[in-house]
């Protein structure tokens, strides 16, 4: 049974403004649902703000110290101490450190666990909806606790770059668990999409194949052995567990937080004479230098989440609306990338940036396993006729990608 559109759009967004700007229309059996403007929206308009129905930080990502609020996702490193540990230069000094918008004064720890907070209404938040059924207490370190079992064996199969996770699904359990409405968070979990199969078009979930038949037991073993509920038995059935995971993999946002990237907006915003200016643009020139040297491009606090009307948005490798996270916690903004006339439909983009600029083949291979559908954007049915064929720099890197395949044989390496 669907969520009636009141109830889902009142959870997340300004539903005034939901109603006057966009609506959710289904199209057809394989695209589903779609979003469309019910007005004209200029391009670099906003045209709703959402924040998630429940969000995730990466495991990986927090073992690697990317330090984040547990239930926003606000980064809680300073933009220098961001900078200090990125750079590997431990006296680091920032100019205009007031320009940093982090507040530690304000974080608060669960008393239980000492998972952190951005603040004392994010703990809150939090221990509400759903950290009460995850929160370890005193084994919080415990190897053999089933939930971080759990943790352990997601992280065995599913290196970096990470694009989905577990305790995504986790915490989608644990809010129905404390829900004294079960039944609506059942109803709002089953707006979205969680085919692990597309049958038109013989299309399979790539890490729900026989190859990762054995993970998928071993993970569904212990994902109930630490979570199961009656509510939501169907769940933590062989074939609920694969929807469940398709759900989170096909539909779950990217979430991405930094103080050291809000710090340099705010430097960039700065008015400055001209040689103050120079001085400034090339300390963060130079500090981006030395990040790269020693840490890479793995700049961000990253997560997930799932967001109702988000996941309406069908997909186009020319989108005409982008997802962004200026606020520097899990409220997504979704953007005018050009003019949308009323009546036309709002698509993002699931690739990015550089896999967008990728030939047809490329994107469609991408989008195929991951997103189970074969894309019909104008711009991929403009290149109907180019070869199915890569270029070079791509084939390099699928070949790269092969040999680690060699080496660490059928890992689950992306969602």
């Amino acid at each position: 049974m669907a969520a009636p559109q009141d109830d889902m759009f009142s959870f997340c967004v300004d539903p005034g403004k939901v109603s006057n700007c966009v609506e959710v229309k289904f199209i057809d059996k394989v695209k589903g649902k779609g979003l469309f403007a019910k007005r004209s929206i200029k391009k670099g308009e906003s045209i709703f703000i959402e924040r998630p129905l429940v969000s995730a930080q990466f495991l990986w990502n927090a073992l690697y110290k990317y330090r984040a609020c547990e239930y926003c996702l606000r980064a809680l490193e300073t933009a220098e101490e961001n900078a200090r540990r990125l750079s590997g230069v431990p006296g680091l000094s920032l100019p205009h450190p007031e320009l940093c918008s982090v507040r530690p004064e304000l974080h608060q720890a669960c008393p239980q666990c000492q998972v952190m907070y951005c603040s004392s209404e994010c703990r809150q938040a939090a221990a509400d909806q759903y950290h009460r059924v995850l929160c370890l207490g005193a084994s919080q370190e415990d190897p053999d606790h089933p939930i971080n079992k759990l943790k352990d064996a997601w992280r065995s199969m599913h290196y970096p770059p990470e694009t989905s996770s577990i305790m995504l699904m986790a915490r989608m359990v644990a809010l129905v668990k404390q829900a004294q409405d079960k039944s609506r968070w059942q109803r709002l979990f089953s707006q979205f999409c969680s085919r692990a199969a597309n049958e038109e078009e013989e299309i399979a979930h790539k890490l729900l194949g026989e190859q990762f038949r054995g993970q998928l037991a071993l993970l569904q073993s212990l994902f109930t052995t630490a979570l199961y509920d009656d509510h939501l038995n169907r769940w933590f059935t062989p074939e609920g567990f694969r929807a469940l995971f398709s759900l989170v993999g096909t539909n779950g946002q990217g979430i991405g937080t930094s103080s050291l990237s809000q710090w340099v907006h705010a430097c960039d915003a700065l008015e400055l004479p001209g040689q103050q200016r120079e001085h400034l643009d090339s300390f963060i020139d130079q500090l981006y230098k030395d990040i790269e040297k020693e840490t890479g491009d793995f700049l961000n606090c990253e997560g997930s989440g799932l967001f109702l009307l988000q996941s309406a948005c069908n997909h186009s490798c020319i989108p005409n609306a982008e997802a962004s996270f200026p606020d520097n916690n899990f409220l997504l903004h979704l953007s005018a990338l050009s003019d949308i006339n009323p009546g036309e439909e709002i698509c993002i983009s699931y690739l990015d940036c550089c896999q967008r600029d990728r030939s047809r083949h490329s994107r469609h291979k991408i989008l195929r396993e991951n997103y189970l559908f074969i894309c019909s954007c104008p711009k991929c049915v403009s290149q109907m006729d180019e070869l199915d064929l890569t270029s070079e720099e791509e084939e390099e890197g699928e070949a790269e990608g092969e040999t680690e395949g060699d080496e660490m044989e059928d890992e689950m390496t992306d969602v």
